[in-house]
């Protein structure tokens, strides 16, 4: 039977009729859009009708960024994202702990650096609470783990150890390992970690599907398919439930490029891509190609500051060298995979877009669909090249407000003239790039009205964490500001296009798949509040996969 939604607010996607008030929807498609009556027409027979009372109707919205099985995995172990200082981190590590006498490793994640004086913990304070076992604890971004002493000793990792060639053991000043690893030091662990099954990560997927349901979210990227930081390979997972009927969203994955191989390592990732699924393809390549700013690791054109304000000799850290990054890309290129960076600093973003340069100087014109995550900071030089080449930018609005992490650690080790340059997403916009959104969950939360209301606000959303942060109600950088017809746009046909599948969805048009959510109120309404929006009723190709 026809399903038709009427008497409210139809936010279509579509720029040939951007609004309506009623869509149909039939065996899995969208059959009509327009006015009550319109609809009314087109549909002509019986149909099951849902008043939608003035609430707001959208297309169905994709993540563009986000690592769904870890972040499930860590809310169902040691959770500590909603810890806000270093005493909440400690007691909740010891409550899981007592809770969990059968467990040989405490794991789990999510703590923020702005908990601890000067943004790292040590393996003391874990040592006080689980003197036994041992404690792997990424933080909330991934590129730092916290561990207590048991993990070293399991690890072998003392003061003889040397630091990894893309990572850094955090050391006192005798050299001995305090309980911090960055980035591929976190690998040092990855030998003695005990591996998640299958099973752990089937019943972490299904979480995160029904998690993601809620918010409207109907397909998303995976942006590491395969081992990173002591996390396991999910590939055999998503497979295994795209088979069994099991997952329901429409996944892309990213295969992850180790930074630790070189060229060799492309015919792994040609038979790892296999066939597309029924809901899954792994048709993307995962390239990090720097670290982040708050532990020096993102690369810059120009110095990080120190604590007087005064350069260092710190550019960060290319994880690929530049010459076999291009070399790498126009392969993958070549290979028919889509590139997703990673690029933080504003060298890493030149290096990306060089990469793609080359592969577009040995490929020629084509639609490539490559794409760059977080584009935290972007030389001016820089801006226009996203659009000329063709490359998304995958932003990460939800970051793009005062908050502690941005005001103590990251702005001073940038200087006024660099902070104010952050996140320019409507400088992207204006010079023409496509822009997709993500959320990088469970670095943040997977909330995407949340990172809608700072982006069309740059302020922190009503009801977070760090809303009563000093300043968190000033905007940060206002003039990157985006209009909710932009954010809207990024999360569903910008993020359908990185994903590949905005010939299906990303749109409420007829004879287009019928991904949609309905909404718990208004988004357009005089007083509306974006940040606390969520789905009252979600379908994918017309199956209701979330309802309330």
């Amino acid at each position: 039977m026809t399903l038709v939604l009427h008497g409210g607010r139809v936010w279509t996607g579509d720029p040939q009729r951007p609004h309506a008030t009623a869509v149909a929807v039939a065996d899995g498609r969208i059959t009509a859009v327009g006015s009550d009556a319109e609809v009314r027409e087109a549909v002509g027979r019986p149909a099951e009708l849902f008043h939608l009372a003035g609430r707001t109707v959208v297309p169905g919205l994709q993540d563009a960024h986000i690592h769904p099985v870890w972040g499930a995995l860590e809310a169902l172990r040691c959770d500590l994202t909603s810890a806000t200082d270093t005493e909440q981190c400690v007691v909740a590590v010891r409550e899981y702990a007592m809770a969990n006498p059968q467990q040989p490793w405490i794991r789990g994640g999510g703590w923020g650096m702005d908990c601890f004086p000067g943004g790292w913990p040590t393996r003391e304070l874990l040592d006080a609470v689980v003197p036994d076992r041992p404690v792997f604890l990424p933080n909330s971004d991934h590129h730092s783990a916290w561990v207590n002493s048991a993990a070293l000793d399991r690890a072998g990792i003392d003061a003889g150890t040397p630091d990894p060639a893309a990572g850094r053991i955090e050391r006192d000043a005798t050299g001995r390992p305090t309980g911090v690893l960055h980035e591929s030091a976190m690998d040092l662990m990855a030998r003695v970690l005990p591996p998640d099954t299958v099973e752990d990560q089937l019943a972490a997927l299904h979480h995160a599907q029904a998690h993601l349901f809620r918010y409207g979210i109907t397909g998303w990227q995976d942006a590491i398919v395969g081992a990173y930081g002591g996390a396991g390979d999910t590939l055999a997972a998503y497979r295994r439930a795209d088979a069994e009927g099991l997952l329901k969203a429409r996944v892309t994955g990213a295969l992850w490029w180790d930074r630790d191989r070189g060229l060799e390592q492309l015919d792994d990732l040609v038979a790892r891509r296999g066939e597309p699924g029924r809901r899954f393809r792994a048709g993307a390549v995962k390239v990090m190609q720097d670290g982040v700013l708050e532990n020096g690791t993102g690369a810059l054109l120009e110095p990080y500051l120190d604590s007087c304000g005064c350069a260092t000799g710190n550019l960060g850290h290319s994880n690929v060298p530049a010459e076999l990054l291009s070399e790498a890309v126009t392969r993958l290129d070549a290979a028919g995979f889509q590139v997703h960076f990673h690029a933080i600093g504003d060298r890493a973003v030149r290096e990306c877009l060089n990469a793609v340069a080359a592969a577009v100087r040995a490929g020629g014109a084509r639609d490539r669909r490559h794409h760059i995550a977080h584009v935290q900071l972007v030389d001016d030089a820089d801006i226009g090249r996203f659009a000329e080449l063709g490359v998304a930018a995958n932003v990460q609005s939800l970051w793009a407000s005062h908050h502690p992490q941005t005001d103590e650690l990251i702005d001073p080790l940038l200087g006024t003239r660099r902070a104010e340059r952050q996140y320019p997403f409507r400088r992207l916009l204006e010079s023409g790039a496509r822009l997709a959104g993500g959320s990088d969950w469970p670095v943040t939360t997977a909330d995407p009205w949340q990172a809608m209301h700072v982006a069309v606000h740059r302020t922190e959303p009503p009801g977070s964490a760090h809303a009563d942060w000093p300043g968190a109600d000033r905007p940060f950088g206002p003039r990157e500001r985006l209009e909710l017809n932009d954010i809207l746009r990024a999360y569903t046909a910008g993020s359908a296009w990185v994903n590949g599948n905005d010939n299906e969805v990303g749109c409420l048009r007829e004879g287009m798949a019928a991904d949609l959510a309905v909404l718990d109120r208004d988004l357009f309404g005089p007083d509306a509040d974006l940040a606390g929006s969520r789905a009252v009723l979600t379908l994918v190709a017309g199956e209701a996969v979330h309802a309330e």
